[in-house]
C-alpha cells in the first residue's frame, strides 16, 4: 500500500476515534445509514462501502453485527415490525367501533409509514434477491392484521359469498399498490391517497353486503 493510502486509512481511523458516541446511539446511527443505503444500492452493497458512508471502520461496524446478516436483521426490526403498532389488532377487533372505520384508521397510519422510499425499496430488492424477510414480514403481517380483518369481516358479511383471505390480501395489496407506483415505477400518486384507501374499503365492504356504518 503506498504511502498515501496509509494516511488516508489513518485519517479514517482518526474520524472514527474522534467521534465517538455513546454504544446505543452509534448503533442506531449505523441502522439509520443501512437502511438509506440498502434502499438505494441493494441488500447486496457492501459493509465496506457503507463504513465509508459512515466515516468509520469496516471493523467498527462489525464490532456491532457479527455479521451482515446481522445487520440486514436489524434493518429488517427497524424499517417493517418496528412499525407496526402494538394496538392495532385489538383497535381491528373493537366493535363498538364501525368495521369502515376501523379499516380507514388502519390503512391511513399504515400507509403512512409505508409510502416512503426506503420501506418500498428495501421490501423490493429483499424479494428479487430470494431474501427471507419478505416472507417473514407478510407472514407476520397475515397473522397480526390481516386474519383479524378476516374474522371481522365474515361476522358482518351477508349473502352467499364469503369472504376469503384471498380478499384480504387483494384488499391490502391495492392499497400498497399506491406507495409501489411513487415509489418503484416513479410514476404520479394520487394527490389525496387517504381518498382512494377510503374508496378501495367501500368496494371491499360492500361487495360482501356489509353496510358501511356498520
Amino acid at each position: 500500500m503506498d504511502q498515501s493510502a496509509d494516511n488516508s486509512a489513518a485519517e479514517s481511523e482518526y474520524g472514527a476515534i474522534r467521534r465517538r458516541l455513546p454504544p446505543a446511539e452509534r448503533r442506531q446511527q449505523i441502522v439509520d445509514e443501512a437502511v438509506r443505503f440498502f434502499a438505494e444500492v441493494g441488500l447486496e452493497g457492501k459493509t465496506r462501502e457503507l463504513a465509508k458512508r459512515l466515516g468509520v471502520t469496516q471493523s467498527l461496524l462489525f464490532n456491532y453485527f457479527a455479521t451482515k446478516d446481522d445487520l440486514i436483521e436489524a434493518v429488517y426490526e427497524n424499517v417493517y415490525i418496528g412499525r407496526l403498532s402494538p394496538d392495532w389488532p385489538e383497535r381491528l377487533t373493537d366493535r363498538d367501533v364501525a368495521l369502515r372505520d376501523r379499516l380507514i384508521a388502519f390503512y391511513s397510519e399504515y400507509s403512512a409509514l409505508i409510502f416512503e422510499r426506503e420501506w418500498m425499496r428495501i421490501f423490493m430488492f429483499s424479494g428479487l434477491a430470494g431474501a427471507s424477510l419478505n416472507h417473514r414480514y407478510l407472514k407476520h403481517l397475515g397473522e397480526v392484521i390481516l386474519r383479524p380483518i378476516l374474522a371481522e369481516t365474515e361476522a358482518l358479511a351477508r349473502g352467499d359469498i364469503r369472504p376469503t383471505m384471498e380478499d384480504v390480501w387483494n384488499l391490502h395489496g391495492g392499497i400498497v399498490y399506491i406507495g409501489i407506483r411513487q415509489h418503484i415505477y416513479r410514476m404520479p400518486a394520487p394527490e389525496h391517497p387517504e381518498d382512494e384507501i377510503a374508496r378501495a374499503i367501500d368496494k371491499y365492504l360492500q361487495f360482501f353486503g356489509i353496510h358501511l356504518e356498520n
